[in-house]
């Protein structure tokens, strides 16, 4: 029965990062050779950017810095998530883990096969930079974290990160 949270999140990772690269491959597809596609005139649109940086464009052409960097992020992601318990109210944050596992997986892929990020999505009515699915999950579960940590999980919640520690204390 333990195993089976490990196979949930591998299967919906598995299937968060293929809807990231084939949103990126209609991109590539339809996008590069066409141009822009106005979904709401004036206010949002489909158009293709290699990014080379990180998010917004900072620090262009850093590629194994950006390679090296995720591969931390997603092996402490995992860390937290294997020492998680398997509790209702874990629930939220067990669903945070695989979508920032799977943005992260989603553009280390475009990483390390492109030497960029194929980006597509622009609110061209605020101007915001131009980002992708993958961008999207992690994100929004950064914000759903933030909320969560302030508004709905204590301290004691946590406890689970020190269980080692305390059981060579005893």
């Amino acid at each position: 029965m333990k195993y089976v949270k490990y196979f949930k999140a591998v299967v919906s990772i598995v299937i968060l990062v293929a809807f990231d690269q084939l949103t990126k491959w209609l991109a590539v597809k339809y996008l590069l050779p066409g141009g822009p596609i106005s979904i709401i005139d004036g206010v949002f649109e489909l158009r293709y950017l290699e990014n080379r940086g990180a998010a917004f464009g900072i620090f262009q052409n850093r590629q194994w810095m950006f390679i090296l960097l995720t591969l931390i992020i997603v092996a402490a992601v995992i860390w937290l998530y294997i020492k998680m318990p398997e509790t209702k109210r874990m629930l939220p944050l067990r669903i945070i883990s695989v979508a920032v596992i799977s943005g992260a997986i989603g553009n280390l892929i475009d990483r390390i096969l492109n030497s960029y990020v194929v980006d597509f999505l622009y609110f061209r009515l605020i101007d915001f930079p131009i980002f992708n699915v993958a961008d999207i999950y992690v994100t929004v579960s950064a914000v759903i974290f933030i909320i969560l940590f302030i508004f709905y999980y204590k301290d004691d919640d946590f406890k689970f990160l020190n269980r080692k520690e305390k059981a060579a204390h005893e």
